[in-house]
């Protein structure tokens, strides 16, 4: 396509991602068929990969010549300069045990770089979304990040990998230290659902280690759009990404830094 238009794009993954969250919620609190992929922290239900095929099913529809990027799936590579990035239920182990923060999330890439992004948590009726130099919005309100400089007057949010039983670079050391030099720290089980809560300013900053694509896109451009910053980088080998303000996530990284050296 030469002439993507995103902004008519966007309205029809909105469109999706309410279907999507309409039959989680159908299925929410309900006995569900779960498996473990890497480990007992891994797990994955029949929700999971039922909202992926919707939505891979409404991609392959619409835009058959983009590559697709899916938890579940894996890669669809149709050697495009646009990828789809899905989270078809980011926050499983939540969705599982009845906690009601679980999230939807599409990101559209272009030539590697998310120009499209929707985050929807179903529970709360909360859509997330923003275009690439259109802003970001919380249903049809623009958001923006909080401009903190100050760690000790932040609020933050963070998650642990699955092999933090196997690993050091499990981020518990980097919390320990953070704790102390903040005015709190929340771990609220769906990295897409933080980079939200970022993106609209009801937290102040967020970092955690070895997440993957599919868990951060579309709340990349959300934090951007939303006028913050941020950070993915390596840290000792593992993937890192830091997101605020510009002045909390340059703190906040300098903090990471001294954890491990």
């Amino acid at each position: 396509m030469s002439a993507i238009n995103l902004e008519k794009i966007i309205e029809g993954v909105k469109s999706l991602t309410r279907e999507v969250g309409s039959y989680q919620l159908e299925k929410f609190n309900q006995k569900l068929n779960i498996t473990q992929k890497s480990s007992y922290l891994d797990l994955v239900s029949e929700v999971d990969k039922n909202s992926e095929k919707k939505i891979v099913t409404w991609i392959e529809k619409n835009f058959p010549k983009h590559s697709i990027l899916a938890e579940e799936s894996g890669t669809s590579d149709k050697e495009s300069k646009y990828k789809w990035v899905i989270d078809p239920l980011d926050g499983t182990t939540n969705y599982i045990h009845g906690f009601p923060i679980f999230a939807i999330s599409i990101a559209l890439m272009k030539n590697k770089e998310p120009v499209l992004g929707v985050i929807y948590i179903p529970y709360l009726n909360e859509m997330y979304w923003a275009v690439k130099d259109k802003g970001a919005y919380l249903n049809e309100k623009e958001i923006k990040v909080n401009d903190k400089s100050n760690l000790k007057e932040s609020l933050l949010v963070t998650g642990f990998p699955y092999d933090l039983n196997e690993d050091e670079f499990n981020n518990i050391d980097i919390f320990n230290k953070l704790l102390y030099k903040t005015r709190g720290i929340r771990r609220i089980g769906s990295a897409a659902y933080d980079l939200a809560c970022v993106a609209s300013g009801k937290l102040d900053a967020f970092w955690e280690l070895k997440l993957s694509p599919w868990d951060v896109k579309a709340g990349v451009i959300l934090v951007k759009e939303s006028g913050g910053n941020v950070i993915e980088t390596n840290y000792h080998g593992n993937y890192l990404i830091v997101a605020g303000s510009e002045k909390l996530t340059n703190s906040l990284y300098k903090e990471i830094e001294k954890v491990h050296n």
